[in-house]
């Protein structure tokens, strides 16, 4: 959703790449893949001629390094069928070694060139080709005596391609002891392949005469080749609803909202460990249900069934609810995925399963995924709001503050000014002539969209569900220290 869109474009055949390319690769052009060993940039070729396959279109594969049968072996193992895949097989054949009785095997006298572009030449007008993969094209250098010199054979050799009517993939392997930039310039675009840290990236550097999504989108290598995660713009996606209230379905509640929370708004749940924050989110999904809404949980940090269980324990029927399709659980291991990927999952709910209400279970699992840095978290977890609210989807952000007491704090991490809503919990000592039990104090520190009740409540749990006390009173240090409830007559809440 870049710009333009796919008109006219020949797709990439790899999920999600054309996206990044605002639709897919300009015809009779030529695009850089370019990356250290193991990067994927083979494997892309790959996707771009079996989706030409897939398409009835005319290709070829032209080897510079691996043997046609390593090739298609390759392919094998991502479950590529190229059984119709031409391949043009210019590697060093086996005997290459044994027959060049010299130390200096890689010295341009050893290759010649007019050989080598007779057998190009021939392939091309056998096949006819509309999308061509050169892999590695880096291979052609040791044909040249400078850069210079291979620069022009390379463009000469590109611009032969385009006029017989074909789009280009070359590939080219770099490192910072070996760059490529000799080569950059000669393509009309540059992609660039990265394994860093076990985090794999593809960024568009160049993509003339076509808008591109900039910066580094996660990339993953599976057993069924590349999948490409673009970065979330939240700008780019937008639809129309109406800001209504949306209740939670506890009465007491719902009157401090005026209503509820509005369609289309990020809510913070904040509190300490166990103070309810999760029950409370879910109580919320409960209500969407009987509206028939679908609402998404992704939970960082606790097992699907100890959240099903809990929630059966507080009359929130979440096995009715998963069954009927109006709520669905995905546990994500925060150390596997991207927040790139985490994007696309719930794009993918929002805009393919129609998803009402999403919930991040919790914000300390979701900087997990970003390796701890705290910009890009903020950053991120921005895109990811805004996205939400641009699509009228309820985001519920479970955030949990380490100190169990101490001065109030909505975050550890000061990201509270996304929230349209703000709802605490948190302990306190009932003081009552039996002795000292701990409370949880419930109140709203912001709303956005409305007025709302300021006042104080206990919140409760019950095999009945959840519910609000009436306000309470002699209740001190709310917002700093360790909050105590200590009512002045024995019994009575005033």
């Amino acid at each position: 959703m870049v710009g333009s869109g796919a008109k006219g474009r020949l797709q990439s055949g790899t999920p999600w790449l054309d996206e990044v390319l605002d639709g897919g690769f300009l015809p009779r052009r030529s695009y850089l893949v370019r990356g250290g060993p193991g990067t994927g940039k083979t494997t892309l070729c790959l996707h771009f001629l079996r989706e030409g396959l897939r398409r009835g279109e005319r290709v070829l594969f032209i080897s510079l390094g691996e043997p046609a049968d390593q090739v298609r072996a390759n392919a094998a193992d991502m479950k590529f069928d190229l059984t119709d895949l031409p391949i043009l097989d210019l590697s060093p054949s086996p005997d290459f070694f044994a027959e060049v009785r010299s130390y200096e095997i890689f010295s341009p006298a050893e290759v010649e060139r007019e050989p080598l572009t007779k057998r190009i030449i021939a392939a091309v007008e056998q096949y006819r080709p509309e999308r061509v993969v050169v892999d590695p094209i880096s291979q052609l250098r040791y044909l040249s005596q400078n850069s210079f010199q291979f620069r022009r054979q390379v463009l000469s050799f590109l611009h032969y391609l385009h006029d017989q009517g074909a789009t280009v993939l070359f590939t080219s392997e770099s490192s910072e002891s070996d760059p490529d930039d000799y080569i950059q310039i000669v393509g009309d675009g540059v992609i660039t392949l990265e394994n860093k840290l076990a985090t794999r990236t593809l960024t568009v550097t160049k993509f003339r005469g076509s808008a591109f999504a900039p910066g580094k989108h996660s990339m993953r290598l599976t057993e069924r080749g590349i999948e490409v995660y673009p970065r979330l713009v939240p700008e780019e996606y937008e639809r129309s609803f109406a800001h209504e209230a949306l209740p939670f379905g506890i009465s007491e509640l719902d009157t401090m909202l005026e209503g509820g929370i509005e369609r289309g708004t990020v809510t913070i749940l904040t509190g300490p460990s166990g103070v309810g924050k999760t029950s409370l989110g879910m109580q919320f999904m409960r209500e969407a249900a009987s509206r028939g809404e679908r609402s998404v949980v992704y939970s960082f940090e606790e097992e699907i069934d100890v959240i099903m269980a809990r929630c059966e324990g507080l009359n929130i029927p979440a096995h009715q609810m998963v069954k009927e399709g109006t709520l669905f659980i995905k546990k994500i291991e925060p150390l596997r995925y991207s927040a790139d990927e985490f994007a696309r999952m719930v794009r993918d709910e929002v805009e393919e399963k129609g998803t009402r209400v999403v919930m991040i279970d919790s914000i300390a699992g979701f900087r997990l995924s970003l390796q701890g840095d705290f910009e890009d978290l903020v950053t991120r977890l921005h895109a990811q709001c805004k996205y939400l609210q641009n699509m009228g989807v309820v985001c519920l952000l479970i955030n949990e503050v380490e100190a169990v007491s101490g001065e109030f704090r909505v975050t550890d991490m000061r990201f509270s000014y996304l929230a349209d809503n703000v709802l605490f919990a948190r302990y306190m000592e009932h003081h009552t002539p039996e002795g000292v039990r701990l409370a949880k104090a419930f109140g709203i520190l912001k709303k956005r969209l409305s007025n709302f009740d300021t006042s104080v409540r206990e919140l409760k749990f019950s095999n009945q569900g959840l519910s609000l006390s009436p306000p309470l009173r002699d209740v001190t240090s709310i917002l700093s220290s360790f909050p105590v409830w200590r009512p002045a007559t024995e019994g009575q809440v005033r």
